[in-house]
């Protein structure tokens, strides 16, 4: 558990800069210096590339995260190049394509905002960038060295468009130009990221064919499938909307996904390093482990969830009032149902990713699918009623089912659940605070009130996981810093 802790911790501090460093982009310099109308399209064309992205990486990221550790040292090398060559047999048909039919696809994408004709090239490059970046990064984490591919997955992209914007900002560069670099940066990140893998692990690249490409094949294509399934669920609202309403709306509902997904760092940070832990117990059937994981990872997402759930609902108004597009606001109702939903979906700990390792993947696959089917449907026919609520609510209604229909599986199969007591209460406590926040109004000015505001929430918090000993590890944690407390 030390090697999960101390690099769950690098990693959720990297996530929270790389946070910090989006809210920077997403909250001041995109409203100040691009406006609506071009944040929106940057959104749309990020969105549109990871919904490509997993076509293109057929897979293999998570094949080589179930299957390495299922092989014999000798044979790893064989597995690790086909796992890099594979993405090629799709990605290379796929480009030509994209090239032969860019203007038809570009005029497709823009029938309702024109400006995305121009630069609708970036989708594939960018997916491609990226999809291979997830290929070398799971090079890294499966030798358990995860921290600083993370960096480059939450820190670097950010970081690149914060310098972007700056430069468009001074004009320095122009649209065009920051469409050209950005594209470049990726694939920079892309080669930092391939001398990372290369180090921990020398390339001794083989012809020799796997012993079970057959299951890799199949597995990998499953994987697409789902991994394309779940890239709809997060980003067709994104890509719906600009087909409904004017560009403009998908950069508010952008903010305001922005801001939910905050409460997803903790998960993000622990399944980088937790989920080749699940493929070794599963393929060891090392069943006691795997349940310890699982209860372990829901109590505490839950709690770490729970604490920016209340951060986020508590200052959300004050946020918005930082923002001088006062347009951003009407997305306020969005940030509490996405953040809810991400909040039982952290719950659930590590239920998706026991499936998606164990042999029963096609039921991940299938819930996937049947979720991203349904958010589609919910956005047709709630978009062109409520706008960008109408995409919440049904993002929100989907996420929260699905969640416990997955946990419902993996108790049918494996007789594990993640619940316990403690899990209630602690549903409980968050429950009772967010209440408690709807009668707190400070007369301050915002960016203060959101300081008070945060502080009590993580006094209060923080005092009712330590009595009520919801978590040992966190509670340990809290005893700790308390102890260093002068």
């Amino acid at each position: 558990m030390n090697m999960i802790t101390s690099q769950s911790t690098k990693n959720l501090i990297s996530i929270m800069l790389g946070f910090g460093i989006g809210a920077i982009n997403t909250l001041v310099l995109y409203p100040h210096f691009f406006g609506a109308e071009n944040q929106g399209l940057v959104v749309f064309l990020l969105s549109s590339s990871n919904l490509l992205m997993p076509l293109i990486g057929f897979g293999v990221a998570q094949t080589i995260i179930k299957f390495h550790s299922s092989y014999q040292e000798k044979d790893k090398q064989g597995f690790l190049s086909y796992a890099v060559l594979l993405p090629l047999i799709v990605a290379l048909p796929l480009g030509f394509v994209a090239i032969l039919f860019h203007d038809a696809i570009a005029a497709l994408l823009s029938v309702e905002n024109p400006i995305i004709a121009s630069y609708a090239w970036v989708i594939f490059a960018i997916a491609f960038a990226t999809a291979y970046f997830e290929v070398f990064y799971s090079w890294a984490r499966v030798h358990f060295k995860s921290v600083t591919g993370n960096i480059l997955k939450e820190i670097y992209p950010r970081l690149s468009i914060l310098v972007l914007l700056l430069a468009f900002g001074i004009n320095w560069i122009d649209l065009d130009v920051f469409f050209l670099l950005l594209v470049g940066l990726y694939y920079l990140r892309l080669v930092l990221m391939v001398c990372i893998a290369f180090k921990i692990q020398p390339p001794k690249f083989s012809w020799q064919k796997p012993q079970n490409l057959n299951e890799l094949l199949r597995y990998s294509l499953f994987l697409v499938l789902a991994a394309s399934a779940g890239s709809l669920i997060i980003d067709i609202d994104k890509f719906m909307l600009p087909q409904y309403k004017a560009i403009e709306q998908t950069a508010f509902y952008a903010v305001a996904i922005f801001t939910a997904t905050l409460i997803e760092a903790p998960g993000r940070a622990l399944f980088q390093i937790l989920n080749p832990l699940v493929a070794k117990n599963i393929n060891e059937n090392n069943t006691s482990q795997l349940e310890k994981h699982y209860t372990a990872s829901s109590i505490n997402l839950l709690l770490l969830a729970g604490w920016i759930f209340l951060l986020v609902n508590g200052s959300i108004a004050s946020l918005f009032e930082l923002i001088e597009d006062d347009n951003y606001g009407t997305a306020i109702w969005v940030v509490l149902m996405i953040s809810f939903a991400k909040l039982i979906a952290m719950s659930s700990g590590a239920s998706n990713t026991i499936l998606i390792n164990s042999k029963k993947y096609h039921v991940s696959l299938l819930l996937t699918i049947f979720m991203a089917f349904f958010v589609i449907l919910g956005n047709y026919l709630l978009i062109p009623v409520f706008g960008i609520n109408g995409a919440a609510i049904s993002t929100l209604v989907v996420v929260v089912v699905f969640t416990y229909v997955r946990m419902g599986y993996v108790y049918y199969y494996l007789k594990m659940q993640p619940y316990r007591s403690n899990t209630f209460y602690a549903f409980a406590l968050i429950g009772v605070l967010y209440y408690g926040l709807t009668f707190v109004q400070l007369n301050i000015q915002p960016f203060w009130s959101i300081v008070v505001k945060s502080v009590l929430i993580t006094i209060v918090y923080a005092f009712g996981v330590y009595v009520l000993n919801l978590s040992p590890a966190l509670r340990q944690l809290l005893k700790n810093r308390m102890s260093r407390t002068p």
